[in-house]
């Protein structure tokens, strides 16, 4: 479904929303901070975003759609450059004081305005070809593993080793340019478990009594990060009964999949009957999300969007901007599940687990247990930030 017109709060984020959700997971300052002043946390993150210009200026130099691009690519680094500089002296300029939607939502402005719109175009459109000359063999593997608990995590662990595709983060995007990188030896390469939040055991106990009616799925990176991580777990839930949306993007934003790259995508991997592995997709919906980021604000997303999610029991956010940084301790008014690979030093740091640690996180819709469980996480975020500064 095209995105068209006003764009709407998620209607199964739990009600009333001004006092239930922010679309921000790591507080970057306090009410106490002073409003002039950027706060360590700021910092580290403006830092962050700064070490990512490199590459993107990379990136832009070589997109051939683009008349002068290396011209462009230079006043893009330094416009930005110069926008986080200003952030450091003032937080509340530029629209601030900044968070993680602030910082990406400047950086794609200055792409657009020197007049580049997707410059990770070639990358994914290789690696598309690549994921789909494999999908086949990915989900021949999963469909031989005839216990269904061992099937779930294997296709978990795919969504994981997929989801190491992400452009966005500066050391991946220096392993890839260097070699490229293996699904197959990433699956194998995760770290162990359990991971910093782990309730695929509690996911896996559930998938065996009960089935969801209908699942949206934010998805996040091209290639085998969809294709084969997202792609395969979404016709398992297919094959049990299912109704499938899955979320894209409505404009490019890194290497993030959007909504016409995945329609075709989808059409390339059906057969003549419309099948994907001989698992019909007449319930299998794509929609626009709405959304520009590599991130999404959960307030404002399609109309289209919102009127196919609303009767939906399963919510998945995939991907680290997504299920992590944005949203993870978002409350739904029916099951979610958080599911993405922490790629930056930053958020590892604030989970208190490892780089590339997995987050598989799990909340039923009415189960105090884990809502309880968002309650310490967001007196984690609060609370023990303050006490460390004394």
């Amino acid at each position: 479904m095209e995105s068209s017109g006003e764009l709407v709060p998620f209607p199964l984020l739990t009600t009333p929303i001004e006092s239930n959700y922010r679309a921000c997971t790591i507080p970057y300052r306090f009410p106490s901070d002073n409003p002039k002043k950027p706060t360590p946390t700021e910092l580290s993150w403006i830092n962050l975003f700064m070490n990512s210009i490199p590459s993107f200026r990379k990136r832009a130099e070589s997109d051939d759609t683009v008349p002068d691009a290396p011209i462009r690519a230079e006043k893009f680094a330094q416009r930005y450059s110069a926008i986080l500089e200003d952030i450091k002296k003032d937080p509340e300029s530029h629209g601030g004081p900044p968070d993680c939607i602030l910082l990406c939502r400047l950086r794609e402005q200055v792409l657009r305005e020197v007049g580049f719109r997707d410059i990770f175009k070639k990358v994914k459109d290789e690696e598309n070809a690549k994921a789909i000359s494999l999908f086949k063999d990915v989900v021949c593997l999963n469909d031989a593993i005839e216990d269904e608990a061992k099937r779930v995590e294997n296709l978990v662990r795919g969504i994981f080793a997929g989801n190491i595709f992400d452009l966005g983060s500066a050391k991946l995007a220096e392993l890839f340019s260097e070699d490229g990188m293996s699904f197959l030896a990433s699956c194998q390469n995760l770290v162990p478990r359990p991971w910093v939040i782990d309730d695929l055991d509690i996911f896996i106990t559930k998938w065996s009594k009960k089935t969801w009616k209908k699942a949206v799925i934010f998805v996040d990176n091209s290639g085998a990060d969809v294709i084969l991580g997202i792609l395969p777990f979404a016709r398992e839930l297919l094959r049990h009964g299912a109704q499938v949306v899955l979320a894209a993007n409505d404009l490019p934003s890194i290497n993030d999949v959007t909504y016409p790259e995945l329609v075709e995508i989808i059409s390339k991997l059906k057969d003549e009957h419309g099948k994907l592995i001989g698992v019909d997709t007449s319930n299998l919906l794509v929609a626009n999300s709405g959304n520009d980021l590599p991130v999404i604000d959960l307030t404002t997303v399609s109309q289209e969007l919102a009127y196919l999610a609303s009767d939906a029991d399963l919510v998945i956010l995939e991907g680290m901007g997504r299920g992590i940084e944005t949203n993870l301790y978002a409350r739904f008014k029916c099951d979610s599940l958080k599911i993405g690979m922490v790629k930056h030093p930053e958020v590892a740091q604030f989970l208190g687990g490892r780089l590339y640690d997995c987050v598989f996180k799990y909340n039923e819709a009415s189960n105090t247990r884990h809502n309880a469980k968002d309650v310490v996480g967001w007196m984690d975020t609060l609370v023990l930030p303050i006490l460390s500064q004394y």
